[in-house]
């Protein structure tokens, strides 16, 4: 008889074994999604025997882990923002670092009922989460991608959840039409020089979704440019960027001439969300 403790204790030494960082987090993690438990559940039930399928499936998620496939792929769902969204290869898994920018976004005043735009919205989590605390105060939500994979992955977001949205594949600003009063995006910005020196999970995620250039900026600097266009008087603009991009990003913002141009620090004390106004 194998029990849920004999599988965390072998699991995890495995993992260990293969370099995976947090090994036996990640092993609670694969057991209790398999299992269909929270993951404190498992510390009520390590005498719970498993049953052979069960054992099978998490041996092969274990040998696909041990290869460096991100958690949330093997998973299906990563938690963000108080909810569960569909997470696979169809778009960037969602970072700690983006939940911050929910918040902030939340926090912005700008004007209501909002339109709003998620532009490069990859799974749609960033738009998706910002109106499931709006609530009735947004009147339109957009999300818009380049990637029809990534916007695939978003309609099942938006649908599990009921929220509505309209669904726009777009380069940038290049089909978007209209204006609204508050801009999000996290765009890719980790530049080509970089490539090299990422972690291996982090290669699971598409591409198009990760590099922008030599510096990361290429998007960065479009969008700047044409932001202004597509903003209501007082909409805003709320960003993440990588590290060491802020101050450049407020700058370009600056120069594009929107107002209020500002860079908050995320947890880590990293210059990481610019913010600006349509003046």
């Amino acid at each position: 008889m194998t029990t849920i403790l004999d599988v965390l204790e072998k699991g995890a030494k495995f993992l260990e074994n293969k370099g995976i960082k947090d090994a036996r987090l990640n092993m609670e993690l694969l057991v209790a999604h398999e299992l269909g438990l929270k993951r404190m559940d498992l510390y009520l039930r390590f005498d719970q025997p498993l049953e052979e399928t069960q054992i099978i499936q998490l041996r092969e998620k274990l040998k696909l882990r041990a290869q460096n496939t991100p958690l949330q792929h093997l998973n299906g769902n990563v938690s963000f923002h108080h909810l569960d969204f569909q997470c696979d290869h169809r778009a960037l898994i969602p970072r700690p670092e983006t939940e911050e920018l929910v918040e902030i976004a939340l926090g912005l005043d700008f004007p209501k009922p909002a339109r709003i735009l998620d532009l490069g919205c990859g799974s749609g989590v960033l738009g998706l989460s910002i109106v499931n605390k709006l609530g009735a105060s947004c009147e339109q939500l957009v999300l818009a991608d380049l990637s029809t994979d990534a916007l695939s992955l978003s309609r099942e977001n938006a649908e599990t959840h009921k929220i509505p949205a309209e669904l726009i594949q777009s380069d940038l600003f290049n089909e978007i039409t209209g204006v609204f009063d508050l801009i999000v995006a996290n765009l890719p910005y980790i530049p080509e020089t970089e490539r090299d020196s990422l972690e291996p999970e982090v290669l699971h995620d598409p591409e198009m979704a990760l590099f922008s250039g030599e510096d990361g900026l290429d998007l960065l600097r479009r969008f700047s440019c044409e932001c202004l266009n597509y903003l209501s008087p007082e909409g805003v603009v709320a960003l993440e960027v990588g590290h060491q991009q802020g101050e450049v990003v407020a700058e370009l913002l600056r120069k594009a001439g929107l107002d209020d141009v500002e860079v908050r620090k995320d947890l880590c004390g990293i210059k990481r969300f610019p913010l600006a106004r349509k003046p």
